[in-house]
């Protein structure tokens, strides 16, 4: 680029040699040291770095452009003259090799490359423009005015910041003796953690430059694979490594996983990546590396203590976890290192479906038919699509009471190694299984991480071959187990399927399940706290009926008391339609002394309904004030009210369990508990059996949302009173939303107020 527009600045002469000088000595700020013949310019050293100032990477922007062509013995001349060249006004461009213009004219006609820019500096003079910036080249100077102090030293930064960087990637492009590299890595590593820049890529573009330098020489040794680690170690403090750089990550834990570098370096890189990572799926690489780091501590003398230690540090020492994304970063990794496990059964199950003929709609694409192993064992794969076709009979099977309803003794046929497929892994992936099915077991082990490891895990996130693997459903029942144990709700209700038709962990552990392995004990413990926490407990049997009978009645068979008081609420809330079925089930009930005494205790109640239930008696009646649950049951007993429609136990002691006598009055339809200790597990029995009720008044009374969510199927309900309740305004609207009937309701003193 000529002064007047047609000239060249480039010299090739100066740009081999100015590539072929070291990095190392630029380092020292050694652009600021005045040069002979400079005059009375003025470049004060550290400029603006020194006062703590931050700048961001400019990549383009509005300046003004002056360019001088002169010997170099003039220049000092020229720059202390009263009057310049006239100035344009430029639209530059900071791109990765030069600095170009947006309107290639006149002084920025060609883009001026950053290797032939000699020097860099800051300018003031007298009787001058301010704020100025000097580039020179060979055979001239180009002058960028800004308009204040601040974007000028914004320009500075960023037009010496792209002219290292572009030096570094010329220089690390070409490696000759690695000593040498080692050195300007970690220059390059101190000019990125010492720049005034702050922005994103002052840290990334030493990455990646790093990153194809060790991709493009991988044959490098260990100890040199090591040294450069550690070099690049504090920019990794504050950045997620780039794809390439977890590649070589990786082999290095797979290679030396107890270097000390693991430990020393890998760790706080891991868990910055766990604590902030949004997405594993736009950077699988991280997930990849965070896979092979948890491995390498494996192989360490403490094997899975150490990586037990980690999972704790991750959790912290308090009884909250303060990194939400943490859980489910590690879930990914195990899942995803699982998976990995059985890839081979996958991919042979895969290419069965191919290969079948009935079955050309599965057949996938070329490119993944490449990736397949051909090696197939024929009886794997048989006895995989006899399973498959057997599962597939038991869902066709139909509703509870019908025809294809599975007698006694079917049920007692039914074995837990019908749908186990005997899967023998490699070792390393043994291993591998091992390690990750024992972080999920520690996983479930901590309280704040249960509730959201159960929302994670209740679609099962597991391939069909795994759920299949004896082994891995051992090491999984713990967590199942864990979740079967925890009172919340939010916690054992993910172990129901997420719609109907698909299995959830309720089903594979159920006797016939894939999973079963322990005749049934854990199913039983799911149905126990299932059965105690459903607010739609008739809805919960008439499933189990429907899926589960058949288990049901085998470990009420075999007494487990659980499964006997299932099969008589059955009958009590006539479930079950089929006069042979509830034969049957009172043959199973009357077989164990448990179930006898059950059974005979619900034919006294089944006689006291009826005489409950018998028409006579009042329309109309109110409980004295400071009567309890055992009050109310003893004055329903003493008679006849199957005419009561209006019951008021305002300001009595009564509680939820009088709910078990509210629900034997068929024609109530006024119901008041105002200022009781009714609560929601009462109101959730209510709503399932009085679908009649027309007025409640739950004024005073300690239910919350979560049981007046139930009252929505309540259709009758015209008059509400949630006076001084728990109810907010969410619930309320839903409420609203689905009674049509109700017109009158009162919710004054609460959130929804």
């Amino acid at each position: 680029m000529d002064v007047s527009g047609g000239g060249e600045l480039h010299n090739n002469q100066f740009y081999q040699c100015e590539e072929s000088k070291p990095l190392l000595g630029e380092m020292s700020e050694g652009n600021n040291n005045a040069k002979p013949g400079a005059g009375p310019c003025k470049r004060p050293l550290h400029h603006c770095s020194s006062s703590g100032m931050r700048y961001k990477l400019l990549h383009e922007g509005d300046i003004q452009v002056c360019v001088l062509k002169h010997p170099r013995t003039f220049l000092s001349k020229i720059l202390t003259s009263k009057f310049l060249r006239r100035w344009e006004p430029h639209h530059l461009t900071l791109t990765d090799s030069c600095l170009s213009s947006a309107t290639p004219t006149g002084y920025m006609e060609t883009s001026l490359s950053y290797s032939s820019i000699e020097d860099l500096q800051l300018l003031s003079w007298d009787n001058a423009p301010k704020y100025c910036i000097q580039l020179s080249f060979p055979g001239g100077t180009v002058l960028l005015q800004a308009a204040n102090s601040y974007l000028r030293d914004q320009w500075f930064h960023s037009l010496q910041w792209k002219k290292k960087i572009y030096k570094y990637r010329k220089v690390l492009n070409n490696p000759s003796r690695w000593d040498v590299v080692l050195k300007e890595i970690r220059a390059l590593v101190d000019m990125a953690l010492s720049s005034p820049l702050q922005d994103e890529s002052i840290h990334q573009a030493p990455l990646h430059i790093i990153s194809t330098l060790l991709a493009e020489n991988s044959n490098l040794s260990a100890q040199d694979h090591e040294n450069i680690i550690v070099a690049i170690a504090p920019l990794l403090e504050n950045n997620h490594p780039p794809p390439d750089l977890c590649e070589f990550f990786c082999k290095h834990c797979r290679e030396r996983p107890r270097s000390m570098v693991v430990i020393e370096v890998f760790t706080p890189v891991v868990q910055r990546i766990l604590k902030h990572n949004m997405d594993f799926g736009k950077c699988p690489r991280l997930r990849l590396f965070t896979q092979e780091y948890i491995l390498a501590l494996n192989e360490l003398n403490g094997g899975m203590e150490v990586v037990k230690k980690f999972v704790h540090s991750m959790h912290g020492p308090t009884g909250q976890c303060p990194h939400p994304r943490v859980l489910p970063n590690l879930v990914a990794v195990c899942l995803a290192a699982i998976y990995s496990c059985y890839e081979e059964f996958i991919n042979r199950s895969v290419l069965k479906r191919i290969q079948s003929p009935f079955k050309i709609h599965d057949a996938l694409p070329f490119t993944i038919l490449h990736r397949l192993h051909y090696k197939t064992h024929r009886k794997i794969l048989v006895e995989l699509e006899r399973n498959n076709n057997s599962a597939n009979a038991k869902k066709k099977a139909g509703p509870a009471g019908g025809d294809s309803e599975p007698n006694l003794i079917d049920c007692l046929l039914v074995s837990p190694a019908v749908n186990t497929l005997s899967i023998q892994l490699p070792a390393q992936a043994d291993r591998v299984l091992g390690c990750f099915a024992l972080i999920l077991k520690m996983l479930s082990d901590y309280d704040d991480w249960r509730p959201a490891l159960a929302s994670l895990l209740q679609p099962i996130p597991f391939p069909k071959e795994a759920l299949a693997h004896a082994k891995f459903t051992k090491e999984l029942k713990y967590v199942i187990q864990r979740f079967a144990e925890d009172p919340r709700q939010e916690v054992h209700s993910c172990l129901l399927s997420v719609r109907s038709g698909k299995d959830g962990w309720f089903q594979l552990y159920s006797p016939g399940g894939v999973a079963c392995d322990d005749d049934g004990e854990l199913f039983a413990s799911m149905v126990h706290i299932l059965m105690g926490s459903c607010y739609k407990t008739k809805k919960f049997l008439l499933s189990l009926a429907e899926n589960k009978l058949g288990p049901c009645m085998l470990l009420a068979l075999r007494g487990n008391q659980t499964m006997v008081e299932i099969l008589c609420l059955m009958l009590e809330y006539n479930i079950i339609e089929n006069k042979d079925t509830q034969l049957q089930i009172i043959s199973t009930l009357e077989s164990t002394q448990v179930g006898f005494r059950m059974y005979e205790q619900l034919c006294d109640r089944q006689r006291e309904l009826k005489e409950l239930q018998r028409k006579g008696g009042p329309t109309r009646l109110t409980l004295p004030s400071k009567s309890t649950d055992a009050d109310l049951a003893r004055l329903l007993s003493s008679g006849s009210f199957g005419n009561l429609e209006n019951l008021s136990l305002a300001f009595t002691n009564v509680t939820s369990a009088c709910a078990e006598q509210l629900i034997k009055l068929p024609s109530l339809k006024q119901l008041n508990l105002w200022s009781t200790q009714f609560g929601d597990a009462g109101l959730r029995l209510l709503s399932e059996h009085l679908a009649c009720l027309q007025v409640l008044n739950l004024c005073e009374t300690p239910v919350t949302d979560a049981g007046l969510v139930a009252l929505s199927s309540m259709k009758s309900l015209c008059s509400l009173n949630m006076n001084s309740t728990k109810l907010t305004a969410d619930t309320y609207e839903d409420l609203k939303a689905k009674l049509p009937n109700l017109k009158d309701v009162d919710v004054r003193y609460t959130e929804a107020w």
